[in-house]
């Protein structure tokens, strides 16, 4: 991905939010002179990679298979230093916008709608070589248990919740018609450098190409 792209994208995706009324910490508009004055009290949201996190899973087409993160808190899967047994974020998906499919090993997430457009959720049990199943999935929602067929698209409305727990096969994009969905996550401790498993090979972290300096850093900028 070129850098003017991840710029205009977070651009306006903060933009968005705060047309959403959702606010976002100080950190979300550091740039890279501004870190330069950040000492080591800062390094949390440095090991943890909190801020901004764009991905088109090396799709080379944003707009058709992307997503914009925000992580808000986190803590460390591998430093005892952060001690968060959870973990907060905050996306935006567009209108057929897609996520492929993916389930974690150890991360149990709450997906919310938090505003905007309706979300669609894909769901498939896991096989024992990380197939799709053709199992009913039991599908936790706002305290309420149910079970669809496998591949069921589950619709999130504003305001209402589903739980994904490990092991199960996901995939998600805004509704077409109802404009892009404002999603709240709140999870156990998320590292996507490790706890992802894609059911079709995906680039997680793009490469940039630095056609223009970073409007704001990605998590994956922090120099440590």
């Amino acid at each position: 991905m070129k850098r003017s792209e991840i710029n205009k994208i977070i651009r306006d995706g903060a933009a968005f939010a705060a047309e959403m009324k959702f606010l976002l910490p100080p950190f979300a508009y550091w740039g890279p002179e501004e870190w330069k004055d950040k000492d080591e009290s800062y390094d949390e949201i440095r090991r943890t990679m909190l801020g901004w996190d764009i991905t088109d899973f090396g799709s080379g087409d944003y707009e058709k298979i992307g997503l914009l993160m925000f992580t808000i808190r986190n803590g460390s899967l591998s430093d005892s230093r952060y001690i968060k047994p959870y973990a907060e974020k905050l996306l935006i998906s567009g209108e057929n916008q897609v996520t492929p499919y993916h389930y974690h090993y150890q991360k149990m997430e709450d997906i919310i709608n938090r505003g905007g457009g309706n979300l669609l959720v894909k769901l498939y049990n896991k096989t024992a070589d990380d197939g799709f199943g053709d199992t009913p999935v039991n599908v936790l929602s706002d305290g309420r248990s149910t079970f669809v067929e496998a591949g069921t698209v589950v619709r999130i409305t504003p305001g209402e919740s589903i739980t994904l727990p490990c092991g199960l096969y996901h995939s998600f994009w805004a509704e077409e018609g109802f404009g892009r969905a404002l999603i709240g996550e709140v999870s156990k401790v998320n590292d996507d450098r490790v706890d992802n498993h894609f059911y079709e090979p995906v680039g997680r972290f793009p490469e940039i190409e630095e056609d223009e300096p970073p409007l704001y850093c990605l998590g994956m900028d922090y120099v440590i």
